[in-house]
């Protein structure tokens, strides 16, 4: 046997387990179809699925309301694993040989990854059992190196597989491995047998929790979008009973408010209907998934361009965005590109996180537009303020200063999130805290409903919608007729008092200081 060191093998995990190999896996059930062994070491390993699993109830299945999923059982099923080498490999043994190559399947849960493997003497970490480490380890070779978990004496599981004669295939025979503690589970397949290069592998394990199909990272997130969806729906309602009450006073900003409450609802809606056919069936269904992260990149993209409108003062201080109506619209294609290309490369027919080159390519494009947009939010925003100043619109202005207070509050908790995110991944790289993992995305559709709350409560439907409208006169905050109102004097006495509109500038002008200019006149004549 080749004594071929490979890399730490922590290192080694941390590089399958972290990027997993996405073109075969589809949901809960991974499906695999020719995928080859790569080398690793002194080994050639296949990487077949990462998932956080939660341990079996002791309920009965009678009790759900889905019995063939509800039924509290956890496990990993084997079925139809068909591994295939090449015909030179097979042709170099006979028809009545028994054993012509050994392929292993060891599951282990992420806290148990030191338990496979050894080094000789202090050396490098090998997979596979050499002569020396036989030696040391007592591990059989041309075998993996497994130690007992010190949990649960049988764990790591390791099946064995064997070829036979000068067979082409070997078949795994079927397996159900029973989950009875909560983890986040590896599956491995190797070999340490050096002629069985170019092995490749077809078949399928379906990864099951107590409660359904649902990987444990995501299975929290189809009760949070069912909160999600029913605030929304609370919210539309609000909205909408103002919007119909109101609805001849309506402003353009307005009715974009509605079409963004409209898709979130929508958006939430469709998110939890894929969850629950994800959790019943174990497969992610394409058509629903693409809809879904469809809806959701028009929300993104529509929310960010009225926030970019609304900071340019449009229907506000300005009647239309002129000139810059192509660089809007413009900006908004490219960023739903970038949106849906991420979103679907991240969820459309996958559970697993993307590998990191690939992820890079796209999420660099949405996070540049993200900052682009909100750099050119601020800078837009500034402007109209400066103008709504001047101008001395302060009911205009009161309103912008608490909408740019809730950007800027939503921009410092944006970026200190993304410091947590970073933080998060860092410091677990073997996904050890997969149950809180769901917190991560949670945040960002928390944060963008808040924002939205936000903009409904300040540009809310009302009789006085039309003050926020843009007007070309000065002093715009004033009714343009003469308005009259009753004060109350010093002395208690009730006195009339006019406002009179001249040159932009407001004069009061007390009605018995006229009376008493009157009489003096009429003495002094």
């Amino acid at each position: 046997m080749m004594d071929l060191a490979s890399p730490n093998l922590n290192a080694l995990i941390l590089l399958f387990a972290a990027t997993f190999l996405l073109s075969f896996s589809e949901a809960s059930i991974h499906l695999y179809h020719l995928e080859p062994f790569q080398e690793v070491g002194n080994s050639y390993l296949l990487s077949a699925g990462s998932e956080g699993i939660a341990a079996a109830a002791s309920r009965s299945s009678s009790s759900s309301k889905n019995p063939a999923v509800r039924d509290g059982r956890a496990f990993i099923r084997f079925e139809n694993i068909t591994f295939w080498r090449s015909k030179e490999v097979a042709d170099q043994h006979s028809a009545k040989e028994r054993n012509t190559g050994l392929i292993q399947a060891f599951i282990f849960e992420a806290a148990d990854r030191d338990n496979i493997g050894g080094s000789a003497y202090g050396g490098q970490r090998s997979i596979c059992c050499t002569p020396d480490l036989a030696k040391l380890e007592g591990c059989k070779q041309g075998e993996i190196i497994r130690r007992p978990s010190s949990s649960n004496p049988k764990w790591p599981v390791v099946i064995n597989t064997q070829f036979t004669g000068n067979k082409l295939f070997a078949r795994m025979d079927p397996k159900v491995i029973r989950i009875r503690k909560t983890g986040m589970y590896n599956l491995f397949f190797v070999t340490c047998d050096p002629n069985l290069k170019g092995l490749v592998m077809s078949g399928k394990t379906s990864w099951k929790n107590p409660d359904g199909y649902l990987p444990g990272r995501m299975a929290p997130l189809m009760n949070f979008y069912v909160y999600m969806a029913v605030a929304y729906m609370l919210l539309s309602v609000i909205w909408f009973s103002q919007y119909m009450r109101f609805w001849r006073d309506i402003l353009q900003i307005q009715n974009c408010i509605t079409l963004v409450i409209a898709l979130g609802l929508i958006e939430m809606t469709l998110w939890y209907f894929e969850y629950a056919h994800f959790n019943y069936t174990g497969a992610r269904p394409v058509g629903i998934t693409t809809w879904v992260v469809t809806v959701g990149a028009v929300k993104k993209t529509i929310s960010r361009l009225l926030i970019l409108c609304v900071s340019m003062g449009y229907g506000v201080v300005r009647p239309t965005l002129g000139g810059l109506t192509t660089k809007v619209l413009l900006i908004g294609a490219t960023y739903f590109l970038a949106s849906e290309l991420l979103d679907i490369a991240e969820n459309v027919g996958t559970i697993n996180d993307i590998s990191g080159k690939a992820r890079l390519l796209l999420v660099l494009p949405d996070a540049f537009l993200d900052a682009f947009l909100i750099l050119w939010i601020f800078t837009s925003l500034s402007k109209t303020l400066e103008q709504l100043q001047s101008k001395r619109s302060s009911v205009k202005l009161d309103i912008y200063r608490k909408f740019s207070n809730a950007l800027l509050m939503t921009v410092i908790a944006s970026v200190g999130w993304i410091l947590y995110e970073v933080y998060f991944k860092a410091t677990d790289p073997f996904n050890e805290r997969w149950q809180s993992a769901w917190i991560i995305i949670a945040f960002w559709d928390i944060l963008a409903f808040a924002l939205l709350c936000v903009m409904c409560y300040l540009w809310a439907p009302s009789q006085s919608s039309q003050r926020y409208a843009y007007s070309d006169e000065v002093g715009e905050d004033f009714d343009a007729e003469e308005a009259q109102s009753l004060t109350r004097a010093a002395d208690g006495d009730l006195s009339l008092v006019k406002q009179e509109r001249k040159g932009g500038d407001t004069v009061v002008i007390d009605a018995e200081e006229d009376d008493d200019e009157a009489n003096a006149e009429g003495k002094r004549e």
